[in-house]
């Protein structure tokens, strides 16, 4: 203790070796202080997180379900055809007056906005030997859903051929009537190097057949509804020689 108190008296700042011994004694007391106690630590608020606003599209837990696509109606596949060996040909009928040659290629006889029971007609050409006949023509005209027939152009008329398995499908209306007859669909067909056939085909259930002077029921095509339309299926059984 007497060394300190030199050390801080007023005669120890006179002299250099008073001055170094004040600074060498400043920094032992220093040296020797007790720390401070550190006070509590204060206790944070937790400060509610800044939701991030979101960038992207949310996905949902599950997947919409995935509409239907609607399946495009297809060609209905003719049935085998019922055939006894040697079978009998489909009957011949007179041609009328309203045949026109020259009609265009095609399956379908639907134009634009045309009026009308649609009628999906298919079937398969047969030899008398109840085999199919390949490339055979058939050559179909009709009247229009009012019992009109198109002289000036070709509005339902065309021709086609029968595929490798003999069969055909064509896309029309149910004709109309017209005075004295009742519904029919021209045809003509006619097998490679054949004789050429010329017949009509008929509808059942209609009234006007019990009073149509040509009417045959051999010549009825198999019907059945579909939707607001029609199936129909005809097998002709033709001369190949």
């Amino acid at each position: 203790m007497r060394n300190y108190r030199y050390l801080f008296s007023p005669r120890a700042w006179r002299t250099p070796i008073g001055i170094a011994s004040l600074l060498l004694g400043m920094v032992l007391l220093s040296a020797c202080a007790v720390p401070a106690q550190p006070g509590p630590v204060p206790t944070l608020t937790a400060q509610p997180a800044v939701q991030a606003k979101a960038t992207s599209t949310s996905i949902p837990a599950t997947s919409p379900a995935v509409e239907d696509t609607p399946t495009p109606q297809t060609s209905p596949t003719p049935a085998a055809a019922a055939c006894s060996n040697p079978a009998g040909l489909t009957p011949a009928m007179t041609e009328g007056p309203y045949f026109k040659a020259g009609s265009p290629e095609r399956a379908s006889l639907l134009e634009g906005q045309v009026q009308g029971m649609k009628l999906v007609l298919s079937g398969t050409v047969l030899d008398g030997d109840c085999k199919p006949v390949a490339h055979a023509l058939l050559d179909f005209w009709q009247a229009d859903s009012g019992g009109q027939y198109d002289n000036a152009g070709y509005i339902f008329r065309g021709h086609q051929f029968s595929d490798a398995n003999g069969r055909y499908q064509l896309e029309t209306v149910v004709p109309g009537l017209y005075p004295g007859r009742t519904e029919h669909i021209h045809v003509k067909v006619q097998a490679p190097n054949g004789p050429l056939l010329t017949t009509q085909l008929f509808f059942p259930g209609v009234v006007q057949n019990d009073s149509d002077g040509i009417f045959d029921e051999r010549l009825l095509i198999q019907v059945q509804k579909n939707g607001d339309g029609m199936l129909g299926v005809y097998n002709f059984v033709v001369s190949a020689k």
